[in-house]
């Protein structure tokens, strides 16, 4: 991932302008979201705003609350059917987590165009601790010359809800935006131990945020993992 992948043209712009406006709706009228620290994203220029994930209204959420429109990372498989014409119409971004090539480098054209991308890290639906993420985010962030705001969605889903499980009416959301986070190449250092720094530095600053979220919403995360849990031992 040292070089900047050749690939597709970036999504239009249009999709994330009208598409914000559902995703605001399912905040706020359907679910009652509490927004905290949106003042912490740029106002313009290229940005990652990197969530924890532990449901599957996160994107839309974040989408709908985001300062700015916002074109998110979504994995492949829902990309069928109806919800997959209405993803693509969206501007959204399908990512095959096998491997990514094809989306980092739409994303990453988003980047250089001065626009705005949503990524998940952990890339799965789980706990939202942000013990581990990977390096995509990172790689965006340096080669996009962009700024990483971390993002902290609560309430999503609960313990022995499963991943695909969508909140009842009104249920109390919280989405708290993190001061942003410049990663950058030192010179002498290889790109890959870069990115590797890079990729812990925003690990760790998404795991604090989503900590100290808990802490002071009362919001707590699911205690369970559905999709690691449910896979047969080894």
């Amino acid at each position: 991932m040292s070089g900047a992948p050749q690939g597709p043209r970036p999504p239009s712009p249009a999709g994330p302008a009208w598409s914000r406006w559902v995703g605001r709706f399912l905040a706020r009228v359907v679910w009652a979201t509490r927004v905290e620290g949106a003042e912490n994203v740029p106002a313009d220029g290229p940005v990652v705003l990197a969530a924890n994930h532990t449901g599957l209204v996160d994107g839309p959420v974040v989408l709908g609350v985001a300062p700015r429109p916002l074109h998110v990372l979504v994995k492949e498989e829902m990309f069928v059917g109806p919800v997959g014409v209405v993803l693509r119409a969206a501007g959204q971004i399908p990512v095959d987590r096998d491997g990514g090539r094809r989306a980092l480098s739409t994303a990453l054209a988003v980047l250089r165009r001065g626009g705005a991308v949503g990524v998940f890290p952990e890339g799965n639906r789980g706990r939202g601790d942000a013990t581990a993420a990977r390096a995509g985010v990172a790689w965006l962030a340096l080669n996009g010359h962009a700024p990483v705001v971390p993002v902290a969605v609560l309430g999503t889903r609960r313990t022995g809800e499963g991943v695909d499980h969508v909140p009842g009416l009104r249920r109390r959301l919280v989405v708290r935006f993190g001061e942003p986070l410049v990663v950058e190449r030192v010179p002498g250092v290889s790109g890959k131990q870069a990115l590797e720094d890079a990729n812990e530095r925003i690990r760790h600053a998404l795991s604090v945020l989503v900590a100290d979220t808990v802490a002071s919403s009362g919001i707590v995360l699911p205690l369970d993992d559905p999709n690691r849990e449910g896979r047969p031992a080894s």
